[in-house]
């Protein structure tokens, strides 16, 4: 079944090495290089941030926390056919791959070049990870097609329209029964001091992120693709969100 989905596109992948790197010809959306260009589009913000410390920093040290608490979602041990949309600095991609067992594959998506090969050079021990150059709002998989989709740390960068666009296509990707594991930020405790120190770190750095605060992520679900189960965790006071979805 897997080895079809890469014969299936055959013609659009290269090889680097290790791993098949499924490329589409994509331009990098607008909001993206204009708001994110400095974190995740130019060659060096690669060399910056690709820093486990900083990533952790970046979380005030629950980095760790909130991957392992991703992960766990889909298992200890992760079997199956699965999807993480967008990549990640720090060892969260690194760490899904290594739960994979030896029939299990793990399919990773980017919009951003430079961050497919970011990801390949990290990943040069996982064999079973595939690559490819897609955007989050039109992924290029038939309906059904993943046991597991992860989605972390991405909607709070998106604008509303982009958003729910992710949504609905890791929604619309996952097979019956499969879950679409979601972690980004979230409102905070009114108690928790995180809440009025992020407030103005995000409106300079994220300008899309306080609309996560605002809404549940449940709510840019269409209903044709709604879940049959959710289940929703805070962490570190209510600054961090889990929620999973059982279609």
């Amino acid at each position: 079944m897997h080895e079809q989905s890469v014969i299936n596109v055959a013609s659009d992948y290269k090889v680097f090495e290790d791993h098949k790197v499924i490329s589409k010809e994509l331009e990098v959306p607008e909001y993206l290089q204009e708001t994110y260009w400095w974190a995740y589009v130019h060659p060096t913000s690669v060399q910056i941030f690709e820093r486990q410390w900083l990533v952790n920093l970046i979380l005030w040290g629950n980095f760790s926390r909130l991957r392992d608490a991703a992960l766990n979602e889909a298992g200890n041990i992760i079997t199956g056919n699965n999807l993480q949309v967008a990549c990640v600095y720090g060892d969260f991609t690194q760490q899904m791959a290594s739960r994979l067992d030896a029939d299990s594959e793990l399919h990773l998506v980017d919009i951003a070049p430079v961050q497919i090969e970011n990801a390949h050079k990290k990943l040069k021990n996982h064999q079973n990870v595939i690559l490819h150059h897609q955007d989050s709002t039109s992924l290029k998989f038939d309906d059904g097609s993943f046991d597991n989709v992860v989605v972390f740390f991405l909607l709070h960068e998106q604008p509303e329209s982009v958003r729910a666009k992710t949504v609905e296509e890791a929604m619309r990707v996952v097979k019956p029964g499969g879950k679409v594991i979601f972690v980004d930020y979230h409102k905070p405790h009114w108690a928790n001091p995180f809440r009025y120190i992020m407030v103005p770190i995000l409106t300079i750095l994220e300008p899309f992120a306080l609309a996560v605060w605002n809404k549940e992520i449940i709510e840019w679900v269409p209903a044709g693709l709604r879940p049959k189960k959710i289940k929703k965790e805070t962490m570190f006071g209510g600054l961090y969100q889990k929620v999973v979805m059982t279609r």
